[in-house]
């Protein structure tokens, strides 16, 4: 199926992520609208020629009278306020989104919209700024794009969420909730803290510590420069799989800081450290291998592609 003649693409919420799903998928050939609750962002979406609007209802009537597909791009939450209206004028489209949690997601989902299509979304991406000035329709370029791969998924609709995916120039990771907001909590809400830790530590020195800060400093609290309320609202929802992460965060530096009273050494957490930081080099480095031997709709497909992604493979077309 060409870009032209997939279903046309309707974003809720027309921030960083999905301001830049709709760039992104306008630049594949796909048709799309989108629904921004500011005036100021719809606007600044229309001067650059997209079709945006602030009326919510009128945007998902619109999308169930062409099947879109419906992405939602509003933090998590909103969502108690969204579902029940997705649910009411538009229950029959195909919905996913772009939240940096999906076990919160796919609750809210079941409670407020239960016979959603839904295929949860996490397009690995994004920079400290916020809002439509900060979209960009290269932003999923080789990007991982997680989605929602349990047993019970739809294989049609996750199909129609991975094109999209797949068109905004991103790789497709399959991947069950709970083991996604696992991993995102060490690779992406961690660090956000850590960040902020960083941050603080180092404005509190001095103005001499600040003057003297650069690449690691820079590229450590990078992070902490996203809107606060953007980190609260993510970090927040995902606080069970980051309390887990945080607690083994902090006995690792426990023990550095003993390490380095006892000993005069920090030797361990170093050595560690740097031993992972390699193996994400080597993985990043390489080109990810594709999942084989399955496809979607088949027997036991959801178990096999999440079976293939934990040893690091994608799904391709």
């Amino acid at each position: 199926m060409t870009a032209s003649a997939r279903p046309p693409v309707c974003v809720v919420g027309l921030g960083l992520i999905g301001g830049s799903v709709l760039r992104a998928a306008a630049r594949a050939g796909r048709s799309g609208f989108g629904y921004n609750r500011s005036d100021e962002g719809a606007a600044a979406a229309r001067t650059d020629g997209f079709d945006a609007d602030t009326d919510l209802e009128a945007v998902l009537r619109r999308a169930a009278g062409e099947e879109a597909l419906i992405v939602l791009g509003t933090p998590a939450n909103t969502l108690d306020e969204l579902l029940p209206t997705i649910a009411r004028l538009a229950p029959d489209c195909v919905l996913t989104d772009v939240v940096s949690v999906k076990e919160p997601v796919a609750d809210a989902v079941a409670r407020l919209h239960p016979t959603a299509r839904y295929v949860g979304g996490h397009p690995m991406a994004g920079t400290s700024e916020s809002g439509w000035s900060a979209t960009d329709a290269a932003l999923f370029d080789g990007a991982m794009w997680m989605l929602t791969t349990e047993d019970d998924t739809d294989s049609r609709a996750w199909l129609t969420v991975a094109d999209l995916a797949l068109d905004c120039g991103a790789q497709v990771v399959p991947a069950s909730n709970d083991a996604h907001d696992r991993a995102v909590a060490a690779i992406s809400h961690l660090p956000h803290l850590t960040a902020a830790a960083t941050a603080a530590v180092g404005a509190g020195e001095s103005g001499l510590a600040l003057r003297l800060a650069a690449g690691s400093f820079r590229d450590g609290t990078r992070v902490a420069g996203t809107a606060p309320a953007l980190q609260r609202a993510m970090l927040e929802a995902n606080r069970i799989a980051l309390l887990n992460t945080l607690s083994e965060t902090i006995d690792r530096l426990t023990a550095a800081r003993a390490e380095l009273r006892d000993k005069g050494s920090v030797e361990v957490v170093v050595d560690d450290g740097h031993r992972a930081r390699l193996a994400y080099e080597e993985m990043a480095s390489t080109p990810a291998p594709s999942i084989t031997g399955v496809a979607p709709g088949d027997d036991g497909w959801a178990a096999e592609l999440r079976r293939q992604a934990h040893l690091g493979h994608t799904w391709q077309r």
